[in-house]
This record gives structure tokens, C-alpha cells and sequence, in this order.
């Protein structure tokens, strides 16, 4: 390999438009990735995260509360496309409740239009403008804007609704030299990861618009995580704090064992985010051990715009991230098409970029992500409610959902077995399918409930009731 795979990456992000500073960050990681860099982040380097104050802890008066969000900007990053589900537009373009809050509303309603509806219900409550942008990619902005045109108070004078992430080239894994891709030249490109946010903000202005307006602080959320709903008591809590950076954590469950979680670098008692990619192979079962670390990050974040502003300065733009090598093909429904790397980046990485960043834990109410279509079932289901604010309000405790892979991660797939509507799963742990199974109306899940692989595509009637032994009453 040479510095020829650079150049030429370079050159095509010129010739494309992308802005310098995305091109610099770009350089920076493809040195990092021709050094060997794996970002790797030993168990012997850091200690466990402890003693995080919990949101339901908080004192925070209600005019600091109403006075902090009222200079807060709301930012959801929205470059996803659900491709791991079989989407090929925005993720947060999909139906997740049929009904609105009494009921009778039988519009569908998406991640986008529970999103506005939270922001509308917030700004009528606290009487802050709570401006609202997404980062957009490429791919998600044209359907993204099409959708938010029916919302057309959404929008604050003076700030843009959304700003573009930028983009990079995909590189071959053989050479690192740029793929091409004649068939479908989109390909060729991908989003560098959510940690781009920072650069995004830069290049597209967005950031010298919320300070020149003079907004200081920033709550930032994936958008298909419909749990980070506007919050004045945390926005208050920030503000008091004098952090430059913060992030939301939760307690990690048996089934978080392998997510990112925040540890504390021995070195110099900075915070630190660790992806199970950042982990050496011996370190993975103390990473694992949720009763040594016990805090996940649930990617919901707070920023100083200013301490931002500040930094990025000093740097030229190029925050030092960890580099995240992601291995794909190039047309990422095609596993026999050109194995490429992504190199990618994570928002959350930010936390020890910053001297004085902090957590705080929250429940798990404001980490609703939906990553697979068990999740989106959870979500369209009795087992949460629609509250007039439009915030997901879980009735029950959640149970365990398995989809047979095979049948149902597909969205469109998906949605053919669940065409009469989800089954009820307030009164289930769990629920297990294995196989081909296209649910009626009106279904019950109770228990741990379980329908095993008939051989055959197969139906639970209208009315039917779902437990541990299967199909156990129907109408």
C-alpha cells in the first residue's frame, strides 16, 4: 500500500464537493488506518465507571429548568437508512405507532412525526423555541425534508432544519485505494460515522448559527430513539454543571453485555467510550461483566456549543476521535460484491476530547432504539402507550422478543406478517418465533410465550392466545 490510496480518495472528495475539513478528518484516519491504528482500549488502562448521579436525583429549579432550554437546540442524527433491515431510505421514514393518544387517530405515525410532535408539546409547555435540526446524509435528506413539509412551524427564523453529514469514499480492503462501483456510483460512498456531527456542524455553518443566535447548549439523539424526548430538568442540570460535554448512561442488563459502555483512562482520569471493536480479544469477558461496568452508553448526549466552538478551533476542525474500521462489501446486499473498509468514527468517542466531561444515568425510557424489527414490534405494541406529550411511556416491563431471522428481518417482510396488526404483549416475558408465522387479529401473548417452526408457512388465528406450549385458544 502507498500514499496513492489517499490522494486519490482525496481527489475524489474534491472533485465531489466535499467540504476541506471533512477531508482532512478523512486523511487523518486513513494515517491512522495505514499505521495499523485499532483504537483498542485495554481493561488493564482503565477503571470502572462509578458513583453517576441519576437523573431522578436532580435539583434543579423550574426557571433554570424553563431558562437553560430556552438557549437549547435539539439535534437528531437522521443519516441512517435501515439497510440491516432491507430499507433504502431513512429508517426514521418508518410507521412506529398506528393510533395517536386517545386512540381514534388512525393516522400511522412516524419516528419524524412523533419527533415534531414532541417538540411542538415541549415548546407549548415550557414556552422555549427549542429549535430542532437533523443531520441528514446524502441519502436520507431529499425524503427527510419531503416528510418535515407538514410540519411548516417546525422550523425556527434564522436556523436551517437540517445539515448534511458529509461523505467519504469507501476503500477497497485489498489496496485502501478508493472503490468504483460503475453499476451504482452512490455505492462508492458512505457517511463516516455519527462522530462526523462535529465536523457536519463546522462545514455546514450550523454551528456559528445556533451560537450567533445565541443558543449554548446542544441535546443530541439518534432519531430512531424515540426515548430522548426534550427534558428542561436535564437541560437545567447541564447548564449548572460547567461541563463541556456530557452523556446520558444506563444500567447495562445481561443483554447489553456487548454494547459501548464509558470507563474511566488510568492515565489521566478522562472518560472514555469502549465499543466492543475497541476491545482487546483477553478483555472481553471483563467488559462484559455488567456488575464491573455497570453503565452503558445509551448515545444520547449533551454539548456546550461554545466549549465545541472552542475546541474545533484549536484543532483545524479535526477532533482526535478513535478511528472505528468497519468491515462491508461495497453493495452491502451483495456479499460477494468488493470487500471494502468504512472508516468511521463515534459521537460519543467525543467524551475524552473534553477536560471536564461528565455522565449522567438515566432510565432505560430514554433508550427506545429501534435496531431490528423485534424492536420495532416492541414498539408498535400495547406494551407502550402514547402519552399526550408524545413521549413512549412503557406500561410494562418490556419482555424479550426473538424473531425467527429467516422470516422477519426484513421491514417488508415484517410488516406482510403483521398486516392485521401486533400481538398484545402486555402480559408476556418474552416471546419466541421460530419460523414462518403470519399473526391474525387481535393475537395474545402471555408468559413466556413460544410458536416452534411448523415446517410450513403457518397462521395464528384472529383472537388467538400465545403461550409457552404455543397456540393456546383462538376465536
Amino acid at each position: 500500500m502507498s500514499s496513492q490510496g489517499l490522494t486519490h480518495s482525496q481527489h475524489k472528495m474534491t472533485d465531489a464537493g466535499v467540504h476541506p475539513t471533512a477531508i482532512d478528518v478523512f486523511s487523518r484516519f486513513y494515517a491512522l488506518l495505514q499505521d495499523g491504528a485499532t483504537g483498542t482500549v485495554a481493561e488493564a488502562d482503565i477503571e470502572p465507571l462509578t458513583d453517576v448521579t441519576h437523573r431522578d436525583d436532580l435539583d434543579v429549579t423550574p426557571q433554570d429548568a424553563a431558562d437553560a432550554l430556552s438557549r437549547t437546540v435539539l439535534i437528531k442524527l437522521n443519516g441512517g437508512l435501515g439497510t440491516s433491515m432491507g430499507m433504502d431510505r431513512a429508517k426514521s421514514l418508518l410507521t412506529v405507532r398506528d393510533t395517536g393518544t386517545d386512540g381514534s387517530d388512525a393516522t400511522p405515525l412516524t419516528f419524524l412525526d412523533i419527533i415534531a410532535r414532541q417538540v411542538r408539546a415541549a415548546r407549548a409547555t415550557t414556552g422555549a423555541q427549542l429549535p430542532l435540526l437533523f443531520m441528514n446524509s446524502f441519502r436520507t435528506r431529499d425524503d427527510t425534508l419531503a416528510a418535515l413539509a407538514a410540519y411548516p412551524d417546525l422550523a425556527v427564523d434564522g436556523l436551517p432544519l437540517d445539515f448534511l453529514q458529509n461523505r467519504e469514499p469507501k476503500l477497497r480492503a485489498d489496496d485502501l485505494e478508493p472503490v468504483e462501483w460503475p453499476a451504482d456510483p452512490d455505492l462508492e460512498w458512505c457517511p463516516p460515522g455519527h462522530g462526523d456531527l462535529y465536523t457536519a456542524l463546522v462545514a455546514s455553518g450550523a454551528l456559528q448559527a445556533l451560537l450567533d443566535a445565541g443558543y449554548l447548549y446542544a441535546s443530541v439523539s439518534n432519531s430512531d430513539n424515540l426515548g430522548a424526548a426534550p427534558d428542561a430538568a436535564m437541560a437545567g442540570w447541564f447548564a449548572a454543571s460547567g461541563a463541556p460535554f456530557a452523556a446520558e448512561v444506563a444500567r447495562r442488563t445481561p443483554a447489553d453485555r456487548k454494547g459501548g459502555h464509558l470507563v474511566v483512562r488510568r492515565s489521566d482520569g478522562r472518560l472514555v467510550l469502549r465499543e466492543t471493536a475497541q476491545t482487546p480479544e483477553d478483555d472481553l469477558a471483563a467488559a462484559g461483566d455488567i456488575e464491573r461496568h455497570k453503565f452503558f452508553n445509551t448515545n444520547n448526549l449533551w454539548l456546550d456549543l461554545r466549549a465545541l466552538a472552542a475546541e474545533l478551533e484549536r484543532t483545524g476542525g479535526v477532533l482526535e476521535l478513535p478511528l472505528i474500521v468497519n468491515p462491508k462489501t461495497v453493495d452491502p446486499t451483495d456479499p460477494s460484491s468488493t470487500p471494502v473498509i468504512q472508516m468511521e468514527s463515534a459521537m460519543g468517542a467525543a467524551i475524552e476530547v473534553f477536560e471536564g466531561s461528565t455522565v449522567i444515568e438515566v432510565d432505560r425510557s430514554r433508550f427506545l432504539p429501534v435496531k431490528a424489527t423485534s424492536d420495532l414490534l416492541l414498539l408498535r405494541s400495547d406494551v407502550y402507550e402514547l402519552a399526550e406529550d408524545f413521549t413512549l411511556r412503557a406500561r410494562v416491563e418490556a419482555p424479550l422478543i426473538d424473531l425467527d431471522s429467516a422470516h422477519y428481518k426484513l421491514v417488508g417482510d415484517f410488516d406482510a406478517r403483521f398486516a392485521q396488526g401486533v400481538p398484545s404483549l402486555r402480559g408476556a416475558t418474552g416471546l419466541a418465533v421460530r419460523g414462518d408465522w403470519t399473526f391474525g387479529r387481535d393475537v395474545v401473548a402471555e408468559g413466556d410465550a413460544v410458536l416452534e417452526d411448523a415446517g410450513a408457512p403457518s397462521s395464528v388465528p384472529d383472537g388467538a392466545h400465545v403461550g409457552p406450549a404455543g397456540i393456546v385458544a383462538g376465536s
